[in-house]
């Protein structure tokens, strides 16, 4: 059962079009001119350079936002695509909601990039930050964890103890605010709710939740910050009704747009999870020890009920699979244990529909229940064009029901809220066209513009393409990537980055590089993500080691960066659930799967790697790619073709002078 939405939902505004008294343009100023050389963003930021890539995409967005029309944008590095949006945003009059890749990101817009220019065009619009709920602090489910006192270890003992002390000092509830204990720590999924455990407006702490305030300030400003999770999340509410967010905007813009179909993908597939009935079970027992310690058959249930999931997934066999649930799902064994797991939910609702009515808390219970039985009961009759699938963890499983195409339910969502669209990245076209990007998403009548860098990639960067390498599914190909990069790593005095496709690549290459030279050596998995950046920053000579999370969202400017390594075109794993039957989709209906999927979103992928090298006007560095397939089949024209323009060459003494600063020779086109 869905709860309604906690906060109401006020009327939509009209749209007005026009730029209101409080938010009026610099006097003798046109719009395009607010980003120019003798503009206010000139006059505040020292060293501000005029782009004309940023004009012409501040005044496309303009133009959508006056249209009521959708845009997509692919707006190169460095063409300054955030003040571009933000500027028209705050001048347009209209209700904007405006959705990041990440929280880092979002954080970062809020807090640094939009007070800047709210400072420039001298602003009094009211803004607002929004996360997740699972990202404040929940009032209720802090007391009843300080009061059930059964924590599983003294670290997280020691921990609520500073979340408690910090909840008596916050205004906002947002656990960013609080270091002291760890993101990832798992007291944080006690004190903190979802959608299926908040009360709601029946909740004792409703007029203190930090879930409300943030979503009353939310609904009060001009322009509300989320991320894409979150915005996904309200998306798929509105697919049911109950949208907190969506029906107040009359602007939406979807930066990072290039991650769109695939987070859209999650949040409208279905799932049944070992962890969602761990969490239900850990909070159904703090609700009856609280009100129901009368009915111990109750906690016997809950004990089977844990045996039941437990056994399902050791049916399942080992950990780390991800394929078709087809393949196991007649199994005797997992019908077996399915059946149990059902029979288990039905007793557990007979007997907590009889002590739903003793407290809020079991009532919210009891529903939960009956949406996790229900997920169980769609698992035997999914919708059409979708793909089931499995994965084992070393103690859990997810049983996930995904729709082959989003861009159905993503096109009726935005049919139904009559507002401007801008969707812009730095990667969404293939070549010069955007048509892979707006077929996933449902984009039949979308404006597109395609902004270049205004770097200069070809007096600052080379593209190098060793010869002689092997094709990469030879045994043999990481350890010829590893001589073959040494010694540009030596010429470059380490400041590189390696980037991989797989784990497996990554590790075998660590261990070949061990002892090979004197720069240190940054191994994604060795530190936290973030830490292992500024460890590089500060280092100055470092060579780092990652894979996915690696690819995008890095910003390393000057010399500490200046060569990039990738070892293959980022092709995605064949044998993934999903994408094995996106692809059979295309074959029956007669496409080329290869053609029209897998290398645009190699291309997409590959062209936010390359994106690591250069993010100044100032920065220099080698762009080395290890895959010969590049020269050697007839697609990689495709994916050289969506590169920035730069010089290549398959020599390496021409790399050495690259560095050494005497490059004279002109290379190839």
């Amino acid at each position: 059962m869905t709860k309604p939405s906690i906060c109401s939902v006020k009327q939509k505004p009209t749209r007005s079009n026009s730029i209101s008294s409080s938010n009026t343009l610099p006097t003798g100023l046109d719009l395009p001119d607010l980003l120019g050389e003798s503009g206010p963003f000139a006059q505040l930021i020292d060293g501000f350079q005029a782009r004309p890539q940023q004009q012409a995409m501040l005044q496309a967005v303009q133009t959508v936002m006056q249209t009521q029309g959708t845009a997509v944008i692919e707006a190169g590095t460095g063409v300054g695509k955030t003040f571009a949006y933000l500027a028209p945003a705050l001048l347009c009059d209209e209700r904007v909601i405006i959705s990041t890749g990440s929280k880092t990101l979002q954080d970062q817009l809020y807090h640094k990039d939009l007070p800047l220019v709210r400072k420039a065009l001298k602003s009094a619009v009211k803004t607002a930050l929004l996360k997740g709920r699972a990202n404040y602090l929940c009032l209720h489910r802090l007391k009843a964890t300080l009061d059930e006192g059964r924590l599983p270890d003294r670290k997280s003992v020691t921990w609520l103890h500073r979340i408690r002390d910090w909840s008596e000092l916050t205004s906002k509830g947002d656990i960013a605010e609080l270091s002291a204990v760890p993101h990832d720590a798992e007291i944080w999924g006690r004190v903190t709710s979802n959608t299926e455990n908040c009360l709601g407006a029946d909740c004792g702490d409703y007029q203190e939740c930090y879930v409300v305030k943030a979503r009353r300030a939310a609904q009060e400003a001009d322009i509300v910050v989320v991320n894409h999770h979150l915005f996904f999340a309200d998306m798929a509410l509105k697919e049911e009704g109950f949208g907190e967010l969506l029906p107040l905007a009359n602007v939406v813009v979807l930066d990072e747009a290039h991650q769109l179909p695939e987070i859209a993908s999650t949040f409208f597939s279905d799932t049944f999870s070992s962890r969602q009935l761990h969490d239900w079970k850990r909070d159904t027992l703090v609700e009856v020890l609280a009100d129901a310690s009368d009915m111990p058959q109750i906690r016997d249930h809950l004990d089977r009920l844990e045996k039941a999931v437990l056994d399902l997934r050791l049916a399942m066999d080992i950990p780390g699979q991800r394929a078709p649930w087809v393949r196991i799902s007649q199994k005797p064994a997992i019908v077996q244990h399915l059946q149990a797991l059902q029979d288990c939910l039905v007793d557990l609702a007979a007997l907590l529909e009889h002590a739903a009515e003793r407290s809020k808390g079991l009532q919210s219970c009891y529903e939960r229940l009956l949406e996790q039985q229900a997920r169980l009961g769609r698992l035997h009759n999914p919708p059409p064009d979708t793909v089931q699938w499995f994965e084992t963890f070393t103690r859990g499983f997810a049983i996930t029901t995904t729709p082959l195409d989003v861009a159905v339910p993503f096109k009726k969502c935005m049919d139904e809220l009559p507002c401007s669209w801008v969707m812009t990245s730095a990667t969404l076209a293939v070549g010069q066209s955007f048509e892979h990007f707006n077929q996933r998403m449902g984009l039949d009548t979308a404006t597109t513009l395609q902004l270049d860098s205004p770097f200069d990639y070809w007096h600052n960067s080379l593209l190098y393409l060793p010869a002689g390498l092997p094709e990469p599914q030879d045994a043999g190909f990481v350890s010829a990537l590893v001589e073959a990069a040494i010694p540009v790593i030596k010429a470059c005095g380490g400041r590189t980055f390696m980037l991989f496709t797989s784990y497996r690549a990554l590790n075998e290459a660590a261990e070949l590089l061990q002892d090979r030279f004197e720069y240190p050596l940054l191994i994604q998995g060795e530190s936290p993500q973030r830490d292992m950046i500024e460890r590089f920053r500060e280092l100055g000579n470092a060579v780092l080691l990652g894979t996915a999370s690696f690819w995008e969202g890095v910003d390393v400017r000057g010399e500490a960066l200046s060569c990039v390594i990738i070892d293959k075109l980022p092709f995605a794993a064949p044998n993934d659930p999903v994408m094995e039957a996106r692809l059979d989709s295309i074959r029956k209906r007669g496409g080329n799967p290869f053609g029209e999927y897998q290398i645009p979103q190699a291309v997409i992928t590959l062209k936010q790697g390359v994106g690591r090298l250069i993010r100044d006007q100032q920065d220099r560095g080698v762009l080395m790619i290890c895959d010969i397939r590049l020269r050697t089949r007839s697609y990689g024209k495709t994916f050289l073709d969506s590169l920035p323009r730069m010089p290549r060459t398959q020599k390496l003494d021409i790399v050495e002078r690259f560095f050494a600063g005497n490059l004279n020779e002109t290379t190839s086109p």
